[in-house]
């Protein structure tokens, strides 16, 4: 092994815990105790400080993943973390965003983590068994089941950026203006609305009280033009970056209210998804306060 600290595999090592477990907080706890145990291994066992790094992370995030109440915490709260404009390689935004990361959180542990090391950052397969403690051949098989859940649950056609952007600045024209018409012909037959609940605000009480997705275009644009006309007079929508791509975010008095991402088709809205929860918006208000 080499002199190298590792900190060099810093930014790596995040973008593969945040995505396993969803959360900002616990995937950088999750880095921090990697580089604990770095310190405490055989500096002369590791052959490659890049691959014990990236399997010691992942172990971590699985034996977190598969704790009871991890298993509890998911079940009654599956939308991912959303994470401000990011710096990450153009080519793996679109494994950040909300949409992906939301399917990448229902499969099992195990899956998720094969998926990621293999389709994401592209790991051989024996480092992603010895990563997750699987046979090469059965690493094989977890990534067939994993991706055939990941295929069934996406467009088959994705916005490209230009068009994406184009698509939530008319969105959040539609809404402004209360026109139910011009947003129903932004959003697909089939579209889907999630929320991911929180604690009451004024005027966000309808929003947060869903427990179930809401879908089909015109109950969705009646139900987001409904929560439109609930929101204070002074909140103001801007369009950021969030999870590699266009997202609108809603200010009262500085403070962040809600963070909204997409899954975006080239010329319609698949899926919208809704992060309302205080806990999970920390990082946009540290930014703001």
């Amino acid at each position: 092994m080499t002199n190298s600290d590792g900190r060099e595999y810093r930014a790596l090592l995040f973008s593969v815990a945040y995505r396993m477990l969803g959360n900002r907080a616990d995937a950088e706890d999750a880095v921090q105790e990697a580089f604990t145990r770095l310190q405490r291994a055989d500096a002369t066992a590791i052959h490659s400080l890049r691959r014990y790094l990236t399997t010691v992370v992942t172990r971590i995030c699985l034996d977190q993943l598969k704790s009871a109440r991890a298993r509890r915490e998911e079940a009654v709260d599956s939308l991912p973390e959303p994470l401000p404009a990011n710096e990450e390689p153009a080519e793996l935004a679109e494994s950040l965003s909300i949409a992906f990361l939301s399917l990448l959180h229902a499969l099992t542990p195990t899956e998720r983590a094969v998926f990621l090391l293999r389709e994401v950052f592209e790991h051989d397969y024996g480092e992603i068994a010895r990563a997750v403690g699987r046979s090469e051949a059965n690493c094989r098989q977890i990534l067939k089941r994993a991706k055939t859940h990941i295929a069934a649950g996406r467009p088959r056609f994705r916005a490209s950026p230009r068009q994406a952007d184009a698509l939530v600045a008319k969105f959040a024209t539609a809404c402004e203006n209360g026109r139910v018409d011009d947003l129903i012909e932004l959003l697909a037959d089939d579209v889907t609305f999630r929320s991911d609940g929180g604690t009451q605000r004024p005027g966000y009480g309808k929003a947060r009280a869903l427990h179930k997705p809401v879908s089909g275009a015109e109950t969705v644009a009646r139900f987001l033009i409904a929560v439109q006309r609930q929101a204070p007079e002074d909140c103001t929508t801007h369009i950021e970056t969030v999870n590699g791509g266009p997202a609108l975010v809603t200010y009262l008095n500085r403070a962040v209210q809600s963070v909204i991402c997409f899954e975006l088709t080239p010329s319609t809205i698949h899926a919208i998804y809704v992060l309302n929860d205080p806990s999970k918006l920390s990082m946009f208000n540290e930014r703001t306060g």
